[in-house]
């Protein structure tokens, strides 16, 4: 099964700063700077771990030769694994800022099937050592991250054994296909300990910035965990009616590795890393798609172009980290007020673009008001320039609307009319809706030239 943990990059850059951090004093951690809902329930999770675990110890089978023949051959399949992808991995974590799959559940989710759970808590034990070997994570997210797999174990265990553990070694047609549904209900249940138990702790503040996405993952994050939910039942398969083929998935995993790197590579190039919303690039790629099928369809769709009134203020008033946190938390509003269909993005600085498919005027008339007036009702704590709490409220905006065919025909077009209405409603005392004319302009003319604000 997959792991799930966060990474936070440090201020100083890569795994070089998490090592430093790992040699610190215990007091200059900062989880003694998270807030203190945090802090309790990581201490009561942990505390709440101990006991399922070691009642977990006290209620087990005994261990059978086969039980460690099982273990050998499940420790040095992950061992090879995790060594191979040692580099990846490290290059993975770095990067992301947000929920991390950890392909190594792999070979701990047929542990916990087949093995009892103080050989599993042992593999666990090899597994997350060799991981704390190579990233050096603060700690004590690292022990956090491991009670929680472990105890994701013990469940997916009783479980497994209350529903279908005789039945695996006798896979025919007659029961395969309910042993693999119940392979994958037992998957599920491992999974979904994880994500409730880490996505709470984000919730609670291991995030600045506590969105669905941040707390659970994207839809990348979790096709990829239900992937590996397939590769570890697959494992639990094999090594029960066919041992030495488990060495296959070793390979299987490593080019998972790989994989899961190329997609966060090309997620990366489309995203923009302060807000999380598409970058240009993924805007436009994504916009003009959308507008190739209005076209096909003779339909018609409508271009939002905000820009946050007086946003030069914010950071001469608070300081730039304020100013990120107004942009991340603006993004996240547009996320919240807008359909499934929508394509958000960051258009640069303070601007930030919506294309809203299938939509008439008045439609979009109506979404642009929806997003003015979401913006002015943000209440924003942030810090101030000497790191003391404020918040930033009352914030404007100016939108301008361009509607597809009616003021454009073109994507380009649709950008440059877009920006004439804000330049539009920025002339007109700003905090206002504007549309473009009618008729659309030159499109030759670039862009109306704004200062910032």
């Amino acid at each position: 099964m997959p792991e799930r943990t966060r990474t936070v990059k440090e201020q100083a850059g890569g795994s070089t700063a998490v090592r430093r951090y790992s040699r610190a004093s215990p007091r200059r951690w900062d989880l003694w700077s998270k807030p203190r809902g945090m802090i309790v329930f990581l201490a009561v999770w942990e505390i709440a771990a101990v006991v399922l675990l070691s009642f977990g110890i006290a209620t087990a089978g005994e261990v059978t030769a086969t039980d460690w023949t099982r273990l050998a051959a499940l420790a040095g399949c992950a061992t090879l694994h995790i060594q191979l992808t040692r580099r990846q991995e490290e290059r993975r974590r770095n990067r992301i800022a947000s929920v991390h799959i950890d392909l190594s559940g792999i070979w701990t989710f047929p542990a916990a099937l087949l093995l009892p759970i103080h050989l599993t808590l042992l593999l666990i034990a090899i597994v997350r050592g060799q991981r704390w070997v190579n990233s050096r994570r603060p700690p004590h997210k690292f022990v956090f991250t491991t009670f929680t797999v472990a105890v994701a174990a013990l469940v997916a265990q009783r479980l497994f054994e209350a529903l279908a553990a005789d039945d695996i070694s006798r896979l025919d047609q007659s029961n395969g296909l309910r042993m693999f549904a119940l392979l994958m209900l037992v998957g599920f249940a491992y999974a979904l300990v994880q994500a409730l138990i880490i996505g709470s702790l984000l919730a609670l503040g291991g995030t600045a910035s506590p969105t669905l996405r941040n707390v659970l993952g994207s839809k990348s994050d979790n096709l990829l965990e239900a992937s590996t939910i397939g590769l570890g039942t697959i494992a639990t398969v094999l090594l029960v009616n066919l041992p030495p083929s488990i060495i296959i998935l070793v390979l299987v995993s490593v080019v998972g590795n790989r994989l899961a790197e190329i997609n966060q590579l090309q997620s990366e190039a489309r995203t923009d890393a302060k807000t999380g919303v598409l970058n240009v690039r993924g805007w436009t790629e994504s916009a003009q798609r959308a507008l190739n099928r209005a076209s096909r369809s003779s339909e018609e769709l409508a271009l939002l172009m905000i820009d946050l009134d007086h946003f030069k203020w914010i950071n001469d008033t608070f300081g730039h980290p304020a100013g990120d946190d107004v942009l991340r938390s603006v993004a996240q509003t547009l996320g919240e007020v807008t359909r499934p269909a929508d394509v958000v993005g960051r258009f640069g600085g303070e601007e930030f673009l919506i294309l809203l498919p299938d939509i008439d005027r008045a439609g979009a008339e109506l979404a642009a008001e929806r997003v003015r007036s979401a913006i002015e009702d943000l209440r924003i704590v942030t810090t101030d320039k000497r790191g003391g709490q404020t918040t930033v409220a009352g914030r404007t905006t100016s939108i301008g609307v361009a509607v597809y065919p009616r003021h454009a025909d073109s994507l380009e077009a649709m950008l440059q009319a877009a920006d004439g209405a804000v330049y539009d409603a920025k002339e007109s005392g700003r905090n206002l809706v504007r549309f473009a004319a009618d008729v659309p302009p030159d499109a030759s003319v670039p862009p109306a030239q704004r200062t910032e604000g």
